[in-house]
């Protein structure tokens, strides 16, 4: 999620409520919902596969961070004197830690629309993708402070996955050092290629690990409801016009120019794409109950969730090879995509009105 999601969502569901509830009092009265429970373990399922996945690979990025933090403290923290005496093993140690958290990043996405979109787990969202640091946004920021192995604290710094992400790839000057090293071997100093402060890292990868642990605890101990359900796909399907905001003012739109300090390696559209998959996956679970109402219209709420994520996917596709959009034409493609995603907000909800399943903001 982004930041300003919790003020546009509550605005969104207002919006999407009061005509729910207008559209089901002119087409037909409301029906009590089933007293058989929906069976919903495919979904804790699916979320409880991807926790695993993530805090095993958490404990991988945190393993390469504690390599290049033995090496940094061996060199009394001196960077300049830490490339220049071991270049091999440095690189070793950062380039495993980009590559891990490659891994881990696309993995918590992949279950963000759960996670982000559920009441009783959202918090995590907020510590690992979501939340800002406290002097960006006082209230949407996250609830920690990071401590460092050298004593210093850094007030609410910002999610997790962000922090890393500036650190390894240099986005933010206070969280590495100048020191810039060929970590690639190529010859030449690539974009991401400066020394992090090895603390900062350390710091940040064991919280990583620390909270994804914990968000895999509370997943098992977790029983989802047709009220999470249902409000995971209003919630999250109704966020499309952030993700593109996001996207424009990204490197991948702006280049060099951009001042964003995360979102810089992996394109947005990715990351929209797998919360979608997520997102379906829930809708998979609910859809007979859907169908119980309106045989049709759960038809019609699956196949445009799929040309929602097909619509992403094929501007992903141009993207990845070799396109580069303009701000205007992300704007456009946005606009495109939250109207395509407001519609299936709005049949949810009128869906969940009928059934009378609350939506929970």
């Amino acid at each position: 999620m982004q930041t300003g999601k919790k003020l546009f969502t509550l605005l969104f569901l207002t919006a999407l409520l009061v005509s729910a509830c207008g559209g089901a009092a002119t087409e037909a009265p409301s029906i009590e919902q089933n007293p058989a429970a929906t069976d919903l373990s495919g979904i804790k399922t699916y979320l409880l596969d991807k926790s695993s996945e993530l805090t095993a690979s958490s404990q991988a990025l945190k393993s390469a961070t504690d390599a290049y933090y033995e090496l940094a403290n061996a060199a009394g923290f001196d960077y300049a004197s830490l490339w220049e005496s071991n270049p091999a093993e440095v690189s070793e140690a950062l380039n495993s830690a980009k590559e891990t958290w490659l891994a881990a990043s696309p993995l918590y996405e992949q279950m963000e629309g759960i996670v982000a979109g559920t009441p009783s787990l959202a918090e995590y969202d907020v510590i690992l993708d979501a939340g800002t640091s406290g002097e960006e946004d006082p209230e949407g920021a996250v609830p920690f402070d990071l401590t460092l192995p050298d004593g210093r604290v850094l007030p609410k710094p910002g999610n997790l996955f962000g922090v890393l992400e500036s650190t390894l790839w240099g986005t933010y000057a206070d969280f590495t050092s100048s020191v810039e090293a060929d970590l690639d071997g190529n010859g030449s100093i690539d974009f991401g290629e400066k020394l992090p402060d090895a603390n900062v890292l350390k710091a940040g990868a064991e919280a990583l690990h620390n909270y994804t642990t914990e968000l895999e605890t509370s997943a098992q101990a977790w029983q989802p409801t047709e009220s999470d359900a249902f409000t995971a796909l209003v919630v999250m399907v109704s966020t499309m016009s952030e993700y593109f905001n996001s996207w424009k003012n990204s490197r991948f739109i702006l280049g060099d120019a951009s001042e964003q300090r995360d979102f810089v390696v992996i394109s947005r559209l990715a990351d929209i794409q797998n919360i979608l998959g997520s997102l379906q996956v829930v809708y998979g679970e609910v859809k007979p109950l859907v169908a119980s109402t309106d045989a049709a219209q759960a038809e019609q709420i699956e196949t445009a969730l799929e040309d929602l994520k097909n619509f992403v996917a094929d501007v992903y596709a141009k993207e990845q090879g070799g396109y580069q959009y303009t701000p205007e034409e992300a704007d456009i493609l946005g606009a495109e995509a939250q109207n395509r995603a407001t519609a299936i907000a709005g049949q949810v909800a009128q869906i969940a009105a009928k059934l009378n399943i609350s939506i929970e903001e």
